[in-house]
């Protein structure tokens, strides 16, 4: 049985990919960044196959 992949997005540049664990470096601002998940869980956006919109676009963190 395959395991199904997560959606992640980086905290930085907003990056979005789909897979089993987020990277060390972010693959397209090329920082170290922190990921976070933003798999669907809501039929309202399409379930997991899919990146919940209103996660991908939550406002960047500020650093400290």
């Amino acid at each position: 049985m395959a395991e199904s992949l997560s959606w992640w997005t980086c905290s930085e540049c907003r990056y979005t990919l789909q897979a089993q664990t987020p990277p060390e470096v972010c693959p397209s601002c090329g920082k170290k960044c922190e990921f976070y998940e933003s798999t669907c869980y809501t039929p309202e956006c399409g379930g997991p196959g899919n990146p919940d919109p209103q996660l991908v676009s939550r406002p960047k963190q500020p650093t400290r």
